[in-house]
């Protein structure tokens, strides 16, 4: 049985919040049999990982600033990832979201994952040659 935690609107999120989501959300991954496996080879370690992400996800919804990286880059390394692991991803993000915060929280966390996925997917998988399907 999960329990909402009901907190604050949008322009109330927090570091803590954000810490919370993270380490929540990626042992989902970490527990999953589609998406485990992927990210067990491409992270050696997962504290540096899940702090990493913890500054992506301060930069993104608090115009922090603390993250240094190059996400597409680093997915565009993962030659294994298919457009249906995006979606299972996004799945067990919403579910986490919506789990920990209030509906209009976890909607803007949502909000931001599915553009985020997007973006993504379409550096990956988007060919500019490739024929459409008739």
């Amino acid at each position: 049985m999960s329990v909402e935690i009901t907190r604050g609107s949008p322009s109330s999120i927090t570091e803590e919040m954000i810490h919370d989501l993270v380490h929540g959300f990626y042992a989902r991954v970490r527990a999953d049999a589609a998406l485990g496996p992927i990210f067990d080879r491409a992270i050696k370690d997962w504290d540096t990982h899940l702090a990493k992400m913890c500054d992506f996800w301060s930069a993104v919804m608090l115009t922090s600033g603390r993250y240094k990286g190059n996400p597409m880059l680093a997915h565009l390394r993962l030659k294994s990832v298919t457009p249906s692991h995006f979606e299972q991803w996004l799945a067990l993000f919403r579910a986490t979201a919506h789990e920990l915060f209030a509906p209009d929280i976890a909607r803007s966390f949502v909000g931001r994952a599915e553009n985020i996925a997007k973006s993504l997917q379409f550096g990956m998988f988007f060919r500019a040659d490739a024929k459409p399907a008739s």
